[in-house]
């Protein structure tokens, strides 16, 4: 089995990115890079399932750590603004040197778009959004704000950490033990912390209809293979959205999971990945 590497990158003002990359070698085998991109308060480690399947199926895959998130550095000033994230994985493009297929969730999906419609259909030549349009639901995205926001102040155990997910995600079975979540959260002064910088929350906010049309006309100018994959129970991303943004993008496909809400590749990644598969093998 071909195993993670964890590697380095330079983002934007020399902010450090890390990431795990499989298969590196077979970086020169014709077939573009995978690099994907995570969503908000989530790591690389959200993608360790999908990307060794790919990984297995002999693609060259780059699963990042967005600034402020996992072992990212943080930024400097608090700068998480999605023109910012799309220059760091810009940046990680830049150093593959080589087409890549972007899979993005939620955050990372919107930080795609951008990126796809900066860098072309030569370097970006498909695109995966997870659960994400740029018409989101806002109170779906203001629940997960809610979610974030309760818990800043960290955990006093890793089984209360796990119940706080529990109750997040009802429809998701909960594990057996939580040593899982040592992935997502870090241990200091006696508690748990999620690993991402709190001024995630707190950072200037840009206008949002202006971002919102922004993205949207970037999705709208792309001439590359997209797939939507949205979870049926996801109150981020509407049937109404999806119609929207597929009438607005008709190249666009779409793969609905019906076991899964927004975060759709922890929720039923046999089902995600599979659609994944097929996407980026396909001609």
């Amino acid at each position: 089995m071909n195993t993670a590497q964890t590697v380095e990158f330079d983002g934007l003002n020399g902010v450090r990115l890390v990431a795990d990359e499989w298969n590196r070698d077979s970086a020169a085998d014709g077939r573009p890079t995978i690099v994907m991109l995570h969503g908000g308060g989530q790591n690389r480690f959200s993608w360790h399932k999908t990307g060794q399947i790919l990984a297995d199926q002999g693609f060259h895959v780059v699963a990042l750590d967005t600034r402020g998130h996992g072992d990212s550095d943080r930024a400097p000033g608090a700068d998480y603004a999605i023109e910012t994230l799309a220059g760091d994985a810009l940046a990680v493009i830049d150093a593959i040197a080589r087409p890549v297929v972007l899979i993005g969730a939620s955050m990372g999906g919107l930080t795609g778009i951008l990126v796809a419609d900066q860098a072309g259909p030569r370097r970006v030549t498909k695109l995966v959004l997870v659960d994400v349009v740029p018409r989101y639901e806002k109170d779906g995205s203001a629940r997960i704000r809610d979610f974030m926001f309760g818990h800043i102040d960290g955990f006093d155990s890793l089984e209360q950490a796990a119940d706080a997910v529990a109750a997040y995600l009802p429809h998701r079975p909960k594990p057996r033990s939580p040593e899982g979540l040592k992935k997502n959260l870090r241990f200091r002064e006696g508690r748990w912390y999620w690993h991402w910088d709190p001024a995630l929350l707190t950072k200037p906010d840009d206008d949002p209809a202006l971002r919102t049309e922004k993205l949207e006309a970037a999705a709208i100018g792309l001439q590359i293979p997209i797939l939507l994959i949205r979870g049926k129970l996801s109150d981020v991303v509407s049937a109404d959205g999806v119609a929207d943004f597929l009438t607005k993008v008709p190249g666009a496909r779409l793969v609905e999971l019906s076991d899964a809400g927004h975060t759709a590749a922890g929720d039923d990644n046999d089902a995600f990945s599979s659609a994944v598969v097929e996407f980026v093998s396909g001609s």
